[in-house]
């Protein structure tokens, strides 16, 4: 059975708290396991949430502050250890190369997995599988930094209806699936396009026009909103987004289920960011996230 769920492993900004890890999320889809900016603890925490090195086949970075990146040590050195049998991808900045060189290597260790570097330098797709496109687009933060959106291709939905007013039933509903056309019925005649679902990581940014690229009508969109919106000058300054922004970007995209995260130590009422979101005007589902949670995907419309 196929599982697509957001697995969150910490919430924190630049200072972890009693409740709040420093960042960790993996998406898991399908068979497949993709884990978001492991800050320090994130070996941890996904054994808090029981999951394994073996989940995981691509790791993604948004950029090297130490909140988003200083778990790879210990999570490379996991996959190691337990000799995970696939091979794994990991996607960062390119700029911060040298970072990643030294996180990877931190200390002495035997090396087991073939862990492929496939650094981020520019806007466009990182990977395409048969279930989905990876790709990735430039965020504004004091450093290079990048938000990434995965994209599952466009499928077709059978119409019982039609296909019964076409006389199509049996085998031939799947021959005319695979060859597209069956005695003049057509596959437009008998189905319509389903929408592939969408998933979207914006991680330390200002507002840019990257934001709302990564958010375009996705139906998960995990989002940092470090600040609330009475800071919004801090927000600017330091490179983040308010829960009000991040809202707003929500619901002009028409994001079916906002995850709000990336929190700073300074605010101790977490409903406080849901009031701001609503009153910001997005009316989808809304999560404001804490750690070892687990968030569904959207079921497809």
């Amino acid at each position: 059975m196929s599982v697509r769920e957001l697995v969150v492993l910490g919430t924190a900004s630049q200072v972890p708290t009693r409740h709040r890890n420093h960042n960790g999320y993996l998406l898991r889809w399908d068979g497949e396991g993709i884990l978001f900016d492991p800050g320090e603890g994130t070996q941890r925490q996904m054994l808090r949430a029981g999951v394994a090195a073996h989940d995981l086949n691509r790791i993604c970075v948004t950029h090297f502050h130490g909140d988003h990146s200083l778990g790879l040590a210990g999570v490379i050195q996991r996959i190691n250890l337990d000799k995970v049998p696939h091979e794994i991808t990991a996607h960062y900045p390119r700029s911060g190369q040298r970072f990643f060189d030294r996180l990877r290597y931190a200390t002495a260790y035997r090396e087991t997995v073939a862990l492929t570097e496939a650094p981020v330098h520019t806007d466009g797709p990182l990977a395409t599988t048969p279930a989905y496109t990876l790709e990735a687009r430039r965020l504004s933060h004091p450093v290079e930094s990048y938000g990434y959106r995965l994209t599952e291709p466009d499928g077709r939905r059978m119409l019982p209806d039609r296909l019964a007013a076409h006389g199509v039933r049996g085998p031939d509903v799947g021959r005319l699936q695979r060859e597209g056309a069956l005695d003049g019925v057509s596959l437009d005649d008998v189905s319509e396009v389903r929408r592939g679902q969408r998933f979207a990581f914006v991680m330390d940014t200002r507002l840019c026009d990257g934001v709302h690229a990564l958010a375009d009508g996705v139906d998960l969109l995990v989002i940092e909103s470090t600040f609330l919106d009475e800071d919004t000058g801090l927000a600017t300054e330091h490179g983040h987004l308010t829960a009000g922004q991040a809202a707003r970007v929500a619901r002009d995209a028409g994001v079916r289920h906002l995850v709000l995260t990336h929190f700073s130590q300074r605010y101790t009422d977490p409903e406080e960011f849901e009031r701001q979101a609503r009153a910001a005007g997005f009316e989808g589902e809304l999560t404001v996230a804490h750690d070892l949670l687990r968030i569904p995907v959207p079921k497809r419309r």
